[in-house]
């Protein structure tokens, strides 16, 4: 989980099973502008949760509806996944075990994406937490950049690190086992990482690249510290870490030799 560091939380509700907390400093967030953000997420959950009997997502994975004849939503985020299956060689997927159609994966991402754009217009500096997973605009006040911090995943009531947003990496995403058990459809064996958190350029890298790092293991780390453009923090199951430098500044758990390429 990511725990943002802020002081101003202005709207707080819940939707696609999680919470989401805005931030705006500017304070401009309206009705009108909160129904947006609501509608944000809702439209996406009503068409893609499998826990509704009567989304299109349920149909497809039942087989009651075949993806060709899916809607061109549906099929645009299924193609966004499996080309996200195809960069990370497997790590990341939308077919569960049982071969079911599962979109989990990319729909939060899609979700925060489409809320920061009801936000755009309403300024600059803003902070969208969608259950852990953040993306950010601007800073929490003039020359204060959003910071967002990374609980332990041995001690949930404490940091383990934290990382200071940017304009080049405004997104920051963190999939783990803490909370929700192995959750997770790992390649092969590997159990190696317990929580990985990944900072990018946008929430769709981040929120998929935690997702892939934490399945694949090691080989899928240094796969996506060399392809993309990442900070990234990985906790061991033994409790070692390993880190690129901007988390390695901020985590209290980091050691010497634990880094990893950048």
């Amino acid at each position: 989980m990511t725990t943002l560091i802020a002081t101003d939380i202005r709207h707080v509700f819940e939707t696609m099973g999680t919470v989401v907390s805005v931030v705006s400093p500017a304070g401009r967030l309206t009705g009108p502008v909160r129904d947006g953000l609501a509608q944000a997420f809702d439209r996406l959950d009503r068409r893609f949760s499998l826990y509704r009997s009567d989304s299109e997502a349920t149909a497809v994975a039942d087989h009651r509806l075949l993806l060709r004849d899916a809607s061109p939503e549906y099929r645009h985020a299924y193609d966004l996944a499996v080309g996200w299956t195809t960069d990370t060689g497997g790590a990341f997927t939308p077919h569960r075990p049982d071969g079911r159609i599962d979109l989990a994966g990319v729909i939060k991402a899609l979700g925060i994406q489409d809320a920061s754009r009801v936000l755009a217009p309403e300024g600059d500096d803003w902070c969208i937490n969608a259950g852990g997973d953040v993306l950010v605009s601007g800073g929490e006040r003039p020359g204060k950049p959003w910071v967002v911090g990374i609980v332990d995943p041995d001690d949930r009531t404490r940091l383990a690190s934290q990382f200071t947003c940017s304009a080049q990496f405004p997104a920051v995403a963190t999939s783990g086992i803490a909370e929700r058990g192995e959750h997770i459809w790992r390649v092969g064996a590997d159990r190696t990482f317990v929580q990985v958190s990944v900072a990018a350029s946008d929430i769709i890298t981040a929120d998929v690249l935690a997702t892939a790092i934490l399945a694949g293991g090691p080989a899928t780390l240094d796969l996506a510290t060399r392809r993309w453009r990442i900070e990234v923090l990985a906790f061991l199951g033994d409790g070692t870490v390993r880190a690129t430098p901007a988390f390695r500044a901020g985590s209290s758990k980091t050691r010497p030799g634990q880094g990893l390429a950048g």
